[in-house]
């Protein structure tokens, strides 16, 4: 017998590492399928419409939510995101996992959907917000004002790190609030 296949969301801070996760992931398995975003923002360079994501228009967006193809939905640092949701119940249908590389709040969204028992969540602390501070300009891709506003919003996804956190739950790491304080200290000593 075939299994359904299982929801598997990485969320993060940007730089905290769901990325380099996710490819490893998907080395280590590559019968899970990653699930492809689709937004608003204008392709980077070397970016392929259907590779890396879906490049809409805002009208042609805002039609994939009205009417019901997208499992979750955000507008993030100006553009809009989301995870269009025929593609993932395709490969559910096939018995196949789907990585999702997705913020906090589409997780929530996701698991608050109709497939929310088939989520496992994950989510993934940076070794200190000096490295995430790091490893944001070590990029070269965004503004000081675009790093101001990520850290700024890696400072409310880690303060609900207690919802994310499915497979380490709190009271099988008893260094973890200690971790976090300390990672909340560094933001206010900032």
């Amino acid at each position: 017998m075939q299994r359904k296949g299982l929801l598997l969301i990485l969320s993060s801070p940007s730089g905290a590492g769901k990325s380099t996760l996710a490819r490893m992931l998907m080395d280590w398995d590559p019968t899970t399928r990653f699930s492809i975003s689709a937004t608003t923002r204008a392709p980077r360079p070397g970016e392929q419409d259907g590779r890396e994501y879906y490049f809409r228009t805002p009208a042609q967006f805002e039609d994939l939510v009205a009417t019901g193809q997208m499992l979750e939905h955000a507008t993030v640092f100006g553009n809009r995101y989301g995870s269009p949701r025929a593609p993932v119940e395709a490969a559910m249908a096939e018995g196949r996992d789907t990585l999702f590389d997705i913020d906090w709040q589409g997780g929530q969204q996701i698991r608050a959907s109709a497939l929310g028992r088939d989520v496992v969540s994950v989510f993934v602390l940076p070794p200190s917000i000096a490295e995430l501070d790091r490893r944001l300009r070590s990029r070269g891709q965004d503004s000081a004002e675009v790093i101001a506003g990520r850290m700024a919003k890696s400072e409310s996804e880690i303060s609900h790190w207690g919802l994310q956190a499915e497979r380490l739950r709190r009271d099988r790491q008893p260094g973890l609030p200690d971790f976090i304080r300390s990672l909340e200290q560094e933001f206010a000593g900032r």
